[in-house]
């Protein structure tokens, strides 16, 4: 039987319960948590007796897998709860209590990124560490510019992810207010005693989505910046570069060619931005749109959610696996480091030491390179201590 089944005469048709059906059995635990709460209400104001309360608590300790012919997560939860179920929905809608359950999910999917971004940190900090001062060209537009240190490099991927981490931080700060007591749009005659931390207005309570785009946003930007580390790892891993080795528990070979090791990890990282894109802008448009309250679109906000969460915990710790294990050719680092153009800029900056205004400096060294008489300077230090960037980045990190 459904929630609404008393105004609604006969069973729908096949076609219209397939399509309307929520697949949304990832809520359960944040459901169970959420139905926990609001009877704990219902008993604050004598509506649910103790041996009622007891029978709740007890049943939502040992609910199983959602029923596969439910209309949602939250039917199969009040028809496992049996005659009192039938009193759990007093005070409450489907529309304030989805919203509970996703609030608490998009909470625990924050956490378990940030866990996975110091993680993932901690695997570049390692390397950047020992590769401090590991001599590595520094590039723009992919060509050559000047010369820095493969920790410095690394470390740049750190600063990516720092911002990645409060990003994810203020979703889940976003995530955190209750949106329970709002009813379906305009709370409850009940004497029901408010939630911790209750949302102010209870129109916005059930029709908010804001925190699961906060959410979606912050896997999308980070995804941006794992495309970014990917290419690079691509790049670096050819034999055209040739600066570091894949580890092979984290690469593939090809089902034709055997000589290949192929950066499979990292493709697919740089590919699921796209994915990861797609769903910000996908619950945006839904969301435009939408008149308050709640309206059924919101419903939309499950399949982009449910897939980010997964592909944030997957791509950070396969990515975790890959950068750890990256053996770096210091060799073949250093001799792509030692050409001398890469100290141009640095004759420019002597001869500016000297007087000569910096225009004047910079057409005097390219006239040099272009007539291959450049002589490079003696190499100054431009990126300062990078063992001490490295070291200050982990104890940020708590790596």
């Amino acid at each position: 039987m459904t929630l609404w089944s008393g105004r609604v005469a006969g069973e729908l048709a096949p076609e219209v319960w397939d399509f309307l059906r929520a697949d949304d059995a990832e809520l359960l635990p944040y459901d169970i948590a959420g139905t926990l709460l609001h009877a704990e209400r219902l008993h604050a104001a004598g509506i649910l007796d103790d041996a009622e309360l007891a029978e709740v608590r007890d049943t939502l300790a040992r609910v199983g897998e959602p029923d596969a012919g439910a209309e949602d997560v939250h039917s199969f939860l009040e028809a496992e709860l049996g005659e009192v179920g039938r009193k759990i929905h007093a005070g409450r809608s489907r529309n304030d209590q989805v919203a509970a359950a996703v609030r608490l999910y998009v909470h625990d999917a924050c956490v378990e990124a940030d866990a996975a971004l110091v993680s993932f940190a901690g695997a570049i900090l390692e390397q950047a560490e020992e590769g401090a001062a590991t001599p590595l060209p520094g590039y723009t537009h992919l060509q050559r510019g000047q010369p820095v240190t493969l920790g410095h490099h690394l470390l740049a991927w750190v600063e990516m992810l720092e911002r990645d981490r409060s990003r994810f931080a203020f979703a889940a700060k976003q995530a955190a207010p209750s949106p329970l007591g709002a009813g379906a749009l305009a709370g409850s005659t009940l004497p029901l005693p408010p939630p911790p931390n209750q949302l102010r207005n209870s129109l916005d309570a059930v029709a908010d989505r804001d925190f699961v785009l906060d959410y979606l946003y912050a896997a999308a930007l980070l995804f941006t910046h794992l495309s970014r580390i990917g290419e690079e790892l691509v790049l670096w891993t050819t034999r055209e570069f040739g600066f570091a080795l894949l580890p092979e528990g984290a690469a593939t070979g090809s089902s034709m060619m055997p000589q290949k090791l192929n950066p499979d990890v990292a493709e697919l990282a740089r590919g699921k931005a796209g994915t990861a894109i797609g769903r910000l802008t996908g619950l945006l448009a839904v969301v435009k749109g939408l008149p308050l309250a709640y309206d059924r679109d919101l419903q939309e906000d499950k399949a982009p959610l449910f897939g980010a969460r997964k592909d944030v915990a997957g791509a950070l710790a396969a990515l975790s696996v890959l950068v750890a294990g990256l053996e770096f050719d210091t060799e073949r680092l250093a001799d792509a480091a030692s050409d001398p153009l890469l100290l141009a800029t640095d004759a420019a900056e002597a001869l500016v030491l000297e007087g000569v205004p910096f225009r004047d400096a910079h057409e005097q060294v390219a006239a040099s390179v272009r007539d291959g008489s450049f002589e490079p300077p003696a190499a100054g230090n431009r990126l300062g201590d990078v063992a001490a960037a490295v070291t200050a980045a982990k104890e940020r990190w708590g790596c």
